[in-house]
């Protein structure tokens, strides 16, 4: 991996290329991309605002993520699930989000999905990390849009009837989420994002 695929970020130090695309992917690029996590609201807001993502750029996403909690509440997909037309007709009217009525419906409809498999598998959590990256078998980081545990696990996601989940979009996920490190070598993070999947605890049913 050469030295073209970082960039020095503000402190002069070097990180992700994509990550100096905008001025606020620093934070995100040092602080969330990559890092393994275990919380059930943060893998499924993940999931869903990669769905919004779809055909958008993350810079768009990034930018409304706070419009997104506060209109989604939270993504608590207890809550979620009980959205009914009314709640939809609410979420189109909201300027702060991507106004989407597939993308909406979407991802109300999987918040019972959601609501469904925790049941099934104790936690969102202890689903996901199944699916994790084989890393001995993993491509060059940030050289690929999918992977076999992606193509299996959005197979999988969509035959439990959850939308929006395709491959690609299930692999920026598993990307963000930690079920791989696929910061480049040479970036600061990269190892900090290795101490810290050595230190996560895999969630269990």
């Amino acid at each position: 991996m050469s030295a073209a695929q970082t960039v020095n970020g503000s402190d002069g130090q070097p990180r992700c290329r994509w990550c100096a695309a905008a001025p606020e992917f620093e934070a995100y690029h040092d602080h969330e991309w990559g890092f393994p996590v275990g919380d059930d609201i943060r893998l499924f807001e993940k999931l869903c605002l990669e769905s919004f993502q779809s055909g958008l750029s993350w810079r768009t996403i990034l930018a409304k993520r706070e419009n997104f909690r506060k209109a989604f509440d939270g993504f608590d997909f207890h809550r979620m699930a009980t959205y009914d037309e009314r709640q939809v007709g609410r979420l189109l009217q909201d300027e702060g989000i991507v106004r989407h009525r597939g993308k909406i419906e979407a991802v109300i409809h999987n918040a019972g999905r959601a609501v469904s498999l925790q049941a099934e598998c104790g936690s969102l959590a202890a689903y996901f990390w199944r699916h994790e990256v084989d890393r001995a078998q993993a491509a060059p980081p940030q050289t690929v849009s999918t992977s076999p545990e992606a193509l299996a696990l959005a197979k999988d996601l969509k035959q439990r009837g959850w939308k929006f989940v395709g491959p690609t979009t299930v692999y920026a996920f598993m990307q963000a989420m930690g079920l791989l490190n696929d910061h480049v070598p040479g970036c600061i993070v990269a190892k900090r994002v290795d101490q810290a999947r050595a230190v996560f605890k895999v969630p269990v049913p």
